[in-house]
């Protein structure tokens, strides 16, 4: 996955024309490190999208903007637009992620 640092990286990044996924995350966080441990068979397998993470207390601007309340959450976006919003409290399994990509990508 790779980092945004910056509002307007995040902008550029979200205008693409093919979905993107964005894992917003903090360094303190407990499940996002969690996440880190399972995620990778599901990034390779979606591995059609690209991956990005947010460090939520680094873009705390672009997390409240996007309504991301709980981390990790995972949102994807094309050509500017949020298509999907996975909540914290629904990502804690991969069985959760997969589904919610499954719906999406469907």
């Amino acid at each position: 996955m790779q980092p945004i640092n910056s509002t307007d990286n995040f902008k550029e990044t979200i205008q693409s024309d093919n979905p993107v996924i964005v894992k917003f995350e903090a360094g303190w966080c407990p499940d996002c490190k969690a996440m880190d441990m399972w995620i990778d068979p599901i990034t390779e397998k979606y591995n059609d999208y690209q991956w990005f993470t947010v460090n939520r207390d680094e873009l705390e601007d672009v997390a409240s903007d996007n309504d991301v309340m709980g981390i990790p959450s995972l949102l994807v976006f094309k050509n500017g637009e949020k298509l999907a919003h996975l909540h914290s409290a629904n990502a804690k399994s991969p069985e959760q992620v997969e589904s919610f990509l499954a719906e999406t990508f469907k």
